[in-house]
């Protein structure tokens, strides 16, 4: 048994509008791609949503080691990576370095894809 489907019009105008809303400035492709090449490796991601979590939104370097099952050097570079890519702000507290994620980042990234 065949059934008909209703047909759907179509907005060439809705369906066919580019991805960004626009051409990106040379400086603003560079900036947001180094967010997304930050945001590219999973343990960076796991690493963002565990500061997140964490209890006042900040984290230190000692607390993120064991959860993500890596040393803290290799830690250390991850957060570097997303220090340098805006994602995470750093503060040095005695021997100690505590992490907090840059919130309107994150937004400007997720923007950065529904424009």
């Amino acid at each position: 048994m065949t059934i008909a489907l209703p047909l759907l019009t179509t907005d060439a105008e809705a369906c066919c509008t580019p991805v960004t809303g626009g051409v990106l400035a040379v400086d603003e492709a560079e900036r947001i791609a180094r967010t997304f090449k930050a945001l590219g490796d999973p343990t960076r991601v796991r690493l963002l949503s565990l500061i997140a979590a964490s209890e006042g939104g900040e984290a230190c370097i000692c607390d993120l080691t064991e959860p993500v099952g890596l040393s803290q050097p290799t830690v250390s570079h991850h957060m570097k990576q997303l220090v340098d890519a805006g994602l995470a702000v750093r503060e040095q507290r005695g021997r100690w370095a505590y992490y907090r994620v840059v919130t309107d980042a994150l937004d400007r990234a997720a923007q950065a894809l529904r424009s």
